[in-house]
């Protein structure tokens, strides 16, 4: 019984980190260049030098999501459309993937009760927004497509830093908690193999 408990609080804690991103107008240009980011349909690939290093990164990833996820195909294929998304977005890769861990806990179908849907629980309103209504926010790769594209106009809008990015991220800028479990689950859980300055967060971890 006590397990089944813990479970059962571990589910609800995951549930109360799910995204809320807050509808906010855009201008002309911005709706603009978000539409066409969501648009390119190009196949995913792992953008490394080589097929070794390629064939490392996922190797070392799947092992970490195997838990998670087990069957192989599902895994790889997830993985890889994460780190296309990802690169294609100028984010980290291992970001994506503690922002996933975090709002989702690597659910497809996961709904929280604001209505923000699949992996990176997207909010419908962007398919109006920026995309079209016939979109399933439920897809894999719709999902990081969208989720990807967001964080980086959030990191934009924030130049950079990333403890304001996620909150806006999640619904909850300025509240410390979800940005620091977020950069706390890239950096222990994801980390591969070391974060080069370029992807660093801005003032790490933060009580703000």
């Amino acid at each position: 019984m006590r397990g089944l408990i813990g479970l059962l609080l571990a589910a609800f804690s995951q549930l109360a980190l799910a995204g809320n991103q807050a509808y906010e107008p855009l201008s002309a240009s911005v709706q603009a260049a978000l539409h066409a980011a969501i648009s390119d349909q190009a196949t995913p690939f792992l953008a490394f030098d080589t097929v070794d290093e390629a064939r490392t990164w996922l190797d070392a990833m799947s092992k970490k999501l195997e838990r998670r996820m087990p069957d192989r195909h599902t895994r790889e294929e997830f993985l890889v459309t994460v780190h296309y998304e990802a690169k294609r977005a100028g984010l980290d890769p291992q970001l994506v993937l503690g922002v996933i861990q975090v709002e989702s806990g690597f659910r497809k179908h996961a709904l929280s009760s604001a209505g923000a849907r699949g992996f990176m629980q997207v909010m419908p309103f962007w398919l109006k927004l920026i995309g079209t209504k016939e979109q399933n926010l439920f897809h894999l790769r719709t999902n990081l497509r969208y989720g990807c594209t967001i964080l980086r106009h959030y990191l934009d809008r924030e130049h950079g830093d990333y403890f304001r990015a996620l909150g806006r991220y999640n619904g909850s800028l300025g509240q410390p908690e979800y940005p620091n479990i977020v950069v706390r689950a890239w950096l222990s859980n994801w980390k591969y193999p070391v974060l080069t300055s370029a992807v660093t967060p801005t003032g790490g971890l933060s009580s703000r």
